[in-house]
């Protein structure tokens, strides 16, 4: 990866750390004056979301290390560790969420009070997010980094979220309390609802998943495209952190002398390196056709 994407990783993290921060400090006190429920569910989202960017923080500085003696692979899976956890941080805060909006539900209506500061603080609290996610757009698009992807999610997530506040409050002020608190419900369902994927792509990259279909086909398009090379066979990939490993066997000429089979092979790894630049491809050269080797 290079030095640029680095930086750009760091910047994403940091950006979020320090958003989520700013949200909690306002949407605490809008809290505090409103009393709503739906509110409580951002403020409660915005505090996990810190705790989720500062797992993504450590992660994103875990996996740029450079492979070493320990770790022959390098650190990338610290990402879907982090995406791990922050599936959890999500999910725990929409269960309670739903929980106090059941329990709400089933009592006595709670009036809401100065709901025009509610409203001004998400407002404040939608156009921050807005602007982080622009950026976490940009950083994903150069990195296709998995923890900045989870991170944007929350953000997007808080879009939502926030929007759905707006409508609460704005009810409240019409006389309609129990609509915080069925909003509040829907937006819990929501965040179990869109955690499901995150964790289970984060899962299926700890358990060394496979590139897609389509991946696998253009890298034996491209190793096909040597002249030189007769087949592809054993073609193995998995993914750790934001670099593929890709394992293949080439079909060359049994009569190729090695320094001509290893220069096909260098080119082949090359053709690769061309569509997925940031890859570690390891190239196992087989004689065509293929004889029984003699174990005697």
């Amino acid at each position: 990866m290079s030095k640029e994407n680095h930086r750009l990783l760091k910047l994403a993290t940091y950006a979020s750390v320090a958003t989520a921060s700013l949200l909690i400090i306002a949407k605490l006190a809008a809290w505090f004056m409103t009393g709503s429920l739906s509110l409580l569910a951002t403020l409660l989202d915005s505090t996990m979301d810190v705790l989720a960017s500062l797992i993504t923080l450590f992660a994103i500085r875990i996996a740029i290390q450079p492979a070493d003696e320990d770790h022959h692979f390098g650190h990338g899976k610290a990402e879907q560790l982090a995406v791990l956890a922050q599936a959890a941080f999500i999910a725990g805060s929409a269960i309670v969420l739903i929980l106090n909006s059941l329990d709400r539900m089933s009592g006595d209506d709670i009036a809401l009070q100065n709901e025009n500061a509610g409203l001004g603080v998400m407002v404040f609290s939608m156009v921050a997010t807005i602007l982080l996610i622009t950026f976490q757009r940009y950083v994903i698009k150069r990195t296709n980094s998995a923890a900045i992807k989870s991170d944007s999610l929350h953000y997007r997530m808080d879009l939502l979220t926030n929007f759905a506040v707006i409508i609460a409050l704005f009810g409240a002020s019409q006389g309609y309390d129990q609509l915080d608190n069925y909003l509040a419900f829907l937006i819990g369902g929501y965040m179990l609802f869109s955690v499901k994927k995150l964790a289970w792509e984060a899962i299926q990259q700890l358990m060394d998943h496979a590139l897609p279909p389509e991946d696998l086909e253009e890298i034996e398009r491209r190793a096909l495209s040597v002249h030189g090379v007769l087949g592809v066979h054993d073609v193995r990939t998995r993914v750790s952190g934001q670099m593929a490993f890709i394992q293949m066997h080439l079909d060359l000429e049994a009569e190729l002398s090695l320094e001509k089979a290893h220069h096909l092979g260098a080119k082949a790894k090359r053709a690769v390196l061309e569509y997925l630049p940031d890859a570690d491809v390891i190239v196992h050269l087989d004689p065509y056709p293929h004889e029984p080797i003699d174990e005697d």
